[in-house]
């Protein structure tokens, strides 16, 4: 069961929280995916450094309780170019979730109980190669998983799904916000691979060193298992990296100043790309994402227990009936 709460807006979503959201328009209340909103299609979720959207328009914000906890915070649901948008600080408002408690499941679970099919993924990293800059934009192609403990599936207690990762980012969104990225005259790289590490301490040199024997691209500590659950929720998804950093394999010292320097450097670039692009997402879903569970629920449905055929409804609905 999804329980939803709305709430009108007093504040932005931003690091402090104290400051009007301009906004915020209509006190009626309405609940997402119904009662007004309708269907919000578009996710995106913030990484460090953005914690609010400021062009939204006609803001609510909703708090989602899921079979999975509570997500990191309340969806932010608006207008961004009159398309309607949901978005969702990965780490809270404030920053105060770390990479490993953050509760992924409840996150895509929320963003999917309201109709969510796309997410764009806002995402700081560290650079693995000498030509990803510090300030420069990556849209990966391809992740590797270098995390130890977050739960990175629906599917369990009792249900058991395998979908394809082949593929982990969902090419067609990619494409559409790398080429809005390059027509703002950003600089603006499409493919690669994003190591994602635990956190939250950054790497050691050995490290660094390692995964760029490997070939891997750029470094962070948030896209797994967040791609992995997009996939099983049927989710496209598409990373924006924005890179602050050389990691530590160039002999520079990482710093939290210099990463929050570069990333803030980053943050009205970004929002300027969320601007650009949200009017030219919507589009038929061809691609494998939208029927990644089609053959993937491996249970006898006969013997999957009814209280996780309705936990589990938003996702596993059009293919077993609760």
């Amino acid at each position: 069961m999804v329980k939803k709460q709305t709430k009108k807006m007093s504040s932005p979503a931003g690091s402090g929280g104290g400051s009007k959201h301009p906004g915020m328009m209509d006190s009626r209340p309405k609940t997402a995916g119904n009662d007004g909103w309708g269907k919000v299609s578009i996710g995106v979720i913030g990484g460090s450094g953005v914690y609010a959207i400021e062009e939204l328009r006609n803001v609510r914000e909703v708090r989602i309780k899921t079979p999975f906890g509570d997500p990191s915070d309340a969806l932010i649901l608006g207008q961004l170019e009159g398309v309607d948008v949901a978005f969702l600080p990965r780490h809270a408002r404030g920053h105060r979730i770390n990479p490993s408690e953050v509760n992924h499941r409840a996150n895509i679970f929320a963003l999917k109980s309201i109709g969510v099919e796309q997410i764009i993924s806002v995402a700081a990293c560290g650079s693995l190669r000498e030509e990803l800059r510090p300030r420069d934009m990556v849209f990966p192609d391809q992740l590797f998983d270098r995390t130890k403990s977050r739960p990175s599936t629906f599917f369990e207690k009792g249900i058991v799904a395998h979908v394809g990762m082949a593929h982990p980012y969902c090419g067609e969104l990619s494409s559409r916000l790398y080429q809005c990225a390059k027509s703002l005259g950003f600089s603006a790289h499409r493919g690669g691979t994003y190591v994602c590490m635990e956190g939250p301490q950054f790497s050691t040199k050995a490290e660094s060193n390692v995964y760029r024997t490997l070939g891997f691209s750029v470094i962070g500590m948030t896209a797994i298992p967040e791609a992995k659950l997009a996939r099983e929720a049927e989710i496209c998804y598409s990373s924006v990296a924005l890179v602050t950093d050389y990691d530590v394999w160039k002999d520079e010292p990482v710093t939290v100043e210099m990463v929050i320097g570069n990333l803030t450097a980053n943050t009205a670039n970004v929002k300027r790309l969320l601007k650009e692009a949200i009017t030219k997402l919507s589009r038929p879903r061809g691609c494998g994402c939208a029927q990644a569970l089609r053959y993937a629920i491996l249970t006898d449905r006969k013997l999957i227990p009814a209280k996780i055929k309705r936990d589990l409804r938003p996702l596993i609905g059009k293919y077993i009936e609760s």
